[in-house]
């Protein structure tokens, strides 16, 4: 299946949670397509040990999910 998610918060919450789908959706073998708009475009600057953002933005590119921003 192909999928694609938008994102358009800038609450870290929301974005990390987008982030574990996308994941999840990708290890289930479906193409995800991330498209970051508007505040979550900065998900760098919000990531925390709470919400490690980095790393699940690392984990999706690295499993061939594209994320567009």
């Amino acid at each position: 299946m192909q999928t694609t998610l938008m994102v358009c918060s800038g609450d870290p919450e929301v974005i990390w949670n987008a982030l574990r789908m996308g994941n999840l959706m990708l290890e289930q073998m479906d193409d995800v397509t991330m498209f970051l708009n508007g505040p979550s475009v900065r998900y760098a600057s919000l990531a925390s040990e709470r919400f490690p953002l980095l790393e699940l933005a690392k984990i999706f590119t690295l499993s061939e999910g594209v994320l567009l921003a």
